[in-house]
Order: structure tokens, then sequence, then C-alpha cells
């Protein structure tokens, strides 16, 4: 369950930036920087939980630590799309979230008490 979640998070961080990339060239007003900065952040998130959700699908343990802080990250982000009420995008985003947190972090906690 944790691997599908990684593998769908870190497409839609994807698909979020190929969004931006679109919106960056139909937008009228263009800051080419911001949103290369933008891009390469989405990029590397992206393709950063991907290699995560292989790491758990191979079992190893590179992909906790930073699974666990990109969904922590993204709650983050949560409240600011509810500041500016995003419900549509803060309702989803909190779900996938909370239940990827929450696999990752049983996960580990059955690990540990294996040991």
């Amino acid at each position: 369950i944790a691997t599908s979640l990684l593998f769908i998070e870190g497409a839609l961080v994807l698909a979020l930036g190929g969004w931006l990339l679109v919106l960056g060239f139909t937008h009228e007003n263009r800051e080419i920087l911001p949103l290369l900065g933008v891009l390469l952040f989405a990029i590397a998130g992206g393709l950063g939980l991907i290699q995560c959700g292989r790491g758990y699908k191979a079992g190893k343990n590179y992909g906790k630590a930073p699974a666990v802080l990109a969904n922590l990250i993204a709650l983050g982000v949560v409240k600011y799309q509810v500041e500016a009420g995003l419900y549509y995008l803060a309702i989803p985003l909190t779900a996938l979230s909370v239940a990827t947190l929450f696999t990752v972090l049983k996960i580990a906690s059955q690990e540990n008490k294996a040991k």
C-alpha cells in the first residue's frame, strides 16, 4: 500500500509540475527564474517520491525518512491551501498525505517490533 501511495504522490507532483509549465507559457506575466525553480522542485520531488516507492517495494531503508518528510511538508502545504479557500485541493491532499504517513509509520513500527 505504501508503495502505491508513494507512486501516486510522485505522479501527482510531476503532473502538477507539467501543469505549471503549461500555465507558465500560457499566462501573460511570465517570470522565468521562479518558474524554473518550481519546475525543478516538482521534478525532484516527484521523482524522489517515486524512488521512495521503489525503495519500499524492494524492502530497502532509503525511502522511509524522505517519504515521511515529504508528507509532513504536504500537510504544511494543506494549511496554506485552506487559508486560500482551496478546499477542493486541500481535502484530497490531506487524505493522501495522512494515508501515506499512516502506512509508512505503521511499517516502521512493525519493523522495529520485529527487531
